[in-house]
């Protein structure tokens, strides 16, 4: 998609006019299929397409793609490309033949490319961190001051918000829960994929596709690496939910009706062609956007010559599905590829291509074994076995063949493991890469230690050590960064440790990272009797009033709530009844996105244990002089580390 081609549909005539087009497409690629000779069957080649978190010096999301790219040199910056927001960027390698030796040089051009994005970024003073979802995202970071000022960006992000018209609803139950409101599309760039594409003869094509569908659940398993969304410890694989949500386009009426996402695992096996789920896609879901468009794809079939169908690219790329069906044409030559959706960014670039050796092998074998999936398995065990896998990773039990219930592992190393390594020994793949690479995939499943895993392991630990929910994961994230430049696979990660946070300073920090979101809260009209115990059990010393609308009304102290009892028995006062009594109306508060080191100033000067923190006048958190000890106590540990490294 150019830039200057691709706008918002913006009106009815517009919409009528490419959906025109569109339907042109599709009565060209009908008849390419009908004569069959426009293909190319031979070489298969494969792909894939790499996107990257850029983050700063405390490991935040860092917004400074469109610098980067005008650092990287003429030669390099062909295969990099922006992404939806500034802190994302993303890699696109060239296609390779699928045999000999393939895997093994995807590996060495991938990592030639990271390598090259990670130098010109250090050089202006960042990281890049391959990675499902950044640990560290905050709500800040989705805001459209972060969205890549390109066209095609501002196009699709007005096209996602005029259908909906309204603010979206996140929310996502796993170990805890995550219930948000956002008012920007940029939600979707918290995502970080690696995308891989096998080429598929026409004829394939079918059978290909659903096995692909099926093989989606238990190799997902195995690679899943998106456990943390802003904080919260939710899905083993979040990205399925978050995608899904993000650019959802539907709204909430009153029945019962039927309706699909935008993001999608699909509906149905497939049972003729590549254009059935094109001609779903276009019948299910309304022209987002649009282009100039100039072929005459009849003429151009006539003359002999492969038309891009750039209607039709356009509007496939406006509906996500897990496995993509993709048309293409290179060097006068037309082509079909499956594009794999679903594996997350990283952990490390050897894990990505054991991940993608895992599923081409059996991609090219499984059909030998299962040659009709569609008459075995139902169609909705098969999306079922998808979300189970996105929400346990190697903990899902699978319904498979024949109604049996397998698990993960046993699924995975028992079956599907060896049918891979046919499958790469049918496309002729060194021995060596097979064996390698397949490897790293039976011995992250045999430890258990997925992305997923690993990083909710040490969240845990970290926690334990008493450490801030900020502190542990940024220090998480350094020692993400700091094992993919080791380049070893995931599952010989050690600890992340304190010490990984080598340059994490307070005044970097905003409230939103610090304060405590989990509130007991009471109303003005709450007896002071509740109040009182409220604390003791809790073990609190402050306790925020709101109203119905959870807006901020006052604050109450344990100190008031002593000062009331004490008066009714030293002095024969009647004791208040109600919190309106004693709370402090309208109280100093401040913004979640302000910094940690002005809370700190207002907490001093103020003289005040306690600061509210409210956004759109609703309470969000509260910053007490435990967060303010917690905050101080890690600046002294870095200023001690400081000292210490002066001194040698």
């Amino acid at each position: 998609m150019g830039e200057s081609r691709v706008k918002l549909a913006d009106s009815q005539e517009e919409v009528q006019r490419f959906m025109k087009y569109v339907l042109k497409d599709l009565r060209a690629l009908d008849r390419m299929l009908e004569e069959g000779s426009w293909f190319e069957t031979d070489p298969i080649r494969i792909g894939a397409e790499q996107e990257l978190c850029l983050v700063d010096q405390q490991a935040k999301a860092w917004p400074r793609s469109m610098e980067i790219m005008e650092k990287l040199s003429a030669d390099d910056a062909g295969d990099f490309t922006t992404e939806f927001a500034k802190f994302n960027l993303e890699i696109n390698l060239k296609p390779l033949k699928f045999k000999g030796g393939c895997l093994s040089r995807m590996e060495e051009n991938l990592q030639k490319k990271v390598d090259q994005a990670r130098e010109v970024t250090e050089a202006l003073g960042g990281e890049i961190l391959l990675t499902g979802i950044l640990p560290t995202i905050r709500k800040m970071d989705v805001d459209l001051k972060n969205m890549t000022p390109l066209q095609r960006y501002r196009a699709l992000s007005e096209a996602i918000m005029s259908l909906r018209s309204e603010d979206f609803d996140l929310r996502i139950q796993g170990m805890d829960e995550l219930l948000m409101k956002f008012d920007s599309p940029l939600l979707e760039a918290c995502n970080t994929a690696f995308q891989v594409h096998l080429q598929v003869a026409p004829e394939e094509f079918v059978t290909k596709y659903n096995i692909a569908q099926l093989i989606t659940a238990p190799v997902l398993a195995s690679t899943v690496g998106s456990p943390i969304l802003f904080g919260k410890r939710l899905w083993n694989e979040t990205r399925i939910a978050l995608f899904q949500q993000s650019v959802d386009t539907r709204t909430v009426g009153d029945h019962l009706r039927e309706s699909s996402p935008r993001v999608t695992f699909g509906n149905e096996w497939v049972e003729e062609s590549i254009l059935e789920i094109f001609q779903e896609d276009t019948a299910r879901y309304r022209v987002m956007l649009s282009s100039e468009v100039t072929e005459d794809v009849g003429q151009m079939l006539d003359e002999g010559t492969p038309p891009a169908l750039k209607a039709l690219q356009v509007h496939n790329g406006t509906v996500y599905r897990w496995n993509r069906p993709c048309y293409g044409v290179i060097d006068g030559k037309a082509h079909l590829r499956i594009e794999n959706r679903v594996f997350p960014s990283g952990p490390t670039v050897t894990d990505e291509i054991a991940n993608s050796a895992f599923w081409l092998g059996l991609m090219n074998k499984m059909e030998d074994y299962y040659p009709d999936v569609s008459g075995k398995m139902d169609f909705d065990d098969a999306r079922m076995n998808f979300v189970a896998a996105s929400k346990l990773g190697l903990d899902t039990k699978f319904r498979w063949f024949d109604d049996k219930r397998i698990n993960a592992v046993d699924l995975i190393t028992e079956e599907l493991l060896p049918i891979a390594r046919e499958g790469l020994e049918k496309a002729d793949i060194d021995d060596d890469d097979i064996t390698g690479y397949l490897e790293t995939i039976e011995k992250r499943v045999e430890s258990g230690q997925t992305p997923s895993y690993w990083m909710l392991n040490n969240y845990a630990l970290l926690m334990k050590e008493n450490q801030s929910k900020e502190q542990s994961l940024a220090a998480m994230t350094t020692a993400m960064i700091k094992n993919q430049k080791k380049g070893e696979p995931v599952h010989k990660w050690g600890r992340a440790r304190m010490e990984d946070l080598e340059h994490w300073q307070p005044s970097n920090l905003i409230v939103e990272e610090f304060m405590t979101t989990d509130l007991f809260t009471v109303q003005k009209d709450d007896i002071l009797e509740f109040t009182a115990n409220l604390m003791d059990w809790r073990r609190i010393r402050y306790v925020p009033v709101e109203d119905d609308k959870k807006q901020l009304v006052g604050l109450v102290t344990m100190r008031m709530i002593f000062n009331a009892y004490s008066k009714s028995v030293n002095h024969d006062e009647e004791v208040v009844e109600s919190v309106e009594d004693i709370m402090i109306a309208n109280p100093i508060t401040i913004h979640p996105e302000a910094s940690i080191m002005e809370a700190m100033d207002i907490m001093e000067t103020q003289k005040i244990g306690c600061l509210p923190v409210v956004k759109n006048n609703r309470l969000v958190g509260i910053i007490t002089e435990q967060n303010y000890m917690a905050i101080t106590g890690r600046l002294l540990k870095v200023l001690h580390s400081n000292n210490n490294s002066d001194e040698q």
